[in-house]
């Protein structure tokens, strides 16, 4: 039976996705765990795997064609095991004889790689929620690619549930709970995954100033309505402190000289990010996301990092950064950010995280407020340290002084609670042995 490949799902919000690039052609033979296609979603750019054996016969997408709805077929396969298999320079399935001699194709069947529309929450008893196959056989239907993975990261495949054809386990199926212990969604993030957004109304645009049009990229789109929703619906309370990095420099000059011989240089920006997890452990009711009638509490500080990328930004996520070592902190910081560059994250690597923090200062801004990053609660916005009078010791000096703004979401944090994480904050900045303790 001819196989219809359909355009995946790669993320829990994704509707539409760009085919960047085939890794296949017309004729080509592809056996289960090939990489058939690169696919840029809003986020990064992924790669699409086969699961069943066969003959490529027909390419109905184009490479580099945008828009491609979530479900839309976008390839045949002519699987080698029917009956009137395809050989392989037959650009279309044959046909099959039917009683009476007409001659009819049998009725495709689907095959996709890719997570569900909603990644599905942990079930009791098992990480992924449920068998991973309702055969009797003891045998799990795993891709190869899967099972490699999985095996890298010690995952236990019984447990998973697979989403390909026939219960099959694919590759988004490990990646979506490679990460065991993670924060579960929030059932905001996962009614924006069940119902289609309806784009807010553009208006055209008429002038006679000379201009050029330039067509947004997928990863725009997702930024302008995750933002607008969020400043239309979350109510945000800023607040500010100053901050003094004099005694935090001065343990940063020393750190980076005893991690020289390593090859690691610590930023001031990944010791701010260890200092809003630790902030965040010890006010916990700052580490929450708002969730209708609930509150999601959670039980580690995974930490958003704001990164530019040439088509927009992106949130790489520094997992459990209160428990990590600066070190590994600046190690993880520096991998992430430069795949993010190259649009290589994978989706657990930038979905998810308990709080942002957004850094401008090296940019020269001194103060500004960030948008929260729904369903998080709260995001922290770093200006410039730069010399400004200061009370020292009753006295007045000069001093390097940093604006810090926590904005926050209102209807999960009360501001007295915000005051007190701003507060637990710059006191672990101004005296940061505590952030190497």
């Amino acid at each position: 039976m001819p196989i219809e490949l359909k355009m995946p799902a790669l993320s829990p919000t994704m509707e539409e996705g760009t085919l960047a690039r085939w890794l296949v052609k017309e004729g080509d033979k592809v056996s289960s765990g090939d990489l058939l296609a690169e696919i840029e979603t809003d986020k990064a750019t992924m790669e699409f795997e086969a699961v069943d054996e066969g003959i490529v016969t027909k390419i109905l997408v184009a490479e580099g064609t945008d828009g491609v709805k979530v479900g839309a077929v976008i390839a045949m396969i002519q699987g080698e095991d029917d009956e009137g298999a395809v050989d392989k320079g037959d650009a279309h399935p044959r046909p099959l004889p039917q009683a009476g001699g007409e001659q009819v194709k049998s009725a495709p069947k689907t095959a996709m790689v890719a997570q569900p529309a909603i990644t599905p929450l942990p079930q009791a008893g098992g990480v992924g929620g449920g068998p991973a196959t309702s055969q009797s056989s003891d045998r799990v239907k795993a891709s190869p690619l899967a099972k490699r993975i999985a095996g890298n990261k010690g995952l236990d495949l019984t447990t998973i549930s697979g989403t390909g054809p026939n219960g099959r386990i694919v590759k988004a199926d490990v990646e979506a709970i490679s990460g065991e212990g993670r924060s579960p969604v929030a059932p905001a993030e996962l009614d924006r995954g069940l119902r289609r957004e309806t784009p807010a109304p553009t208006q055209a645009i008429d002038t006679d100033i000379p201009h050029e049009v330039v067509k947004l990229s997928n990863m725009r789109k997702t930024i302008a309505r995750r933002l607008t929703e969020s400043k239309q619906t979350v109510p945000h309370i800023y607040l500010t402190v100053d901050v003094r990095l004099d005694a935090l420099l001065k343990l940063r000059g020393e750190l980076n000289a005893s991690l020289e011989g390593r090859g690691i240089k610590l930023s001031v920006n990944d010791m701010l990010i260890k200092a809003l997890a630790l902030a965040l452990v010890q006010v916990p009711k700052c580490n929450v996301s708002f969730a209708g009638d609930n509150m999601l509490q959670y039980a580690r500080a995974d930490i958003s990092v704001a990164v530019s990328v040439p088509t927009g930004l992106i949130t790489p996520i520094i997992t459990d950064a209160a428990n990590k070592s600066l070190s590994k902190i600046s190690t993880e910081v520096a991998e992430l950010a430069a795949r993010a560059k190259d649009g290589k994250l994978q989706p657990h690597e930038y979905q998810g995280g308990t709080a942002s923090i957004s850094n401008m200062g090296m940019m020269g801004i001194k103060q500004f407020d960030a948008v929260i990053n729904p369903p998080q609660a709260m995001i922290l916005a770093v200006g410039a340290g730069e010399k400004r009078p200061y009370i020292v010791d009753d006295a007045l000096a000069i001093a390097t002084v940093m604006s810090a703004t926590g904005s926050f979401d209102h209807r999960a944090i009360d501001g007295a609670d915000g005051a007190m994480f701003m507060k637990v904050f710059k006191e672990l900045v101004e005296k940061p042995l505590g952030l190497v303790a």
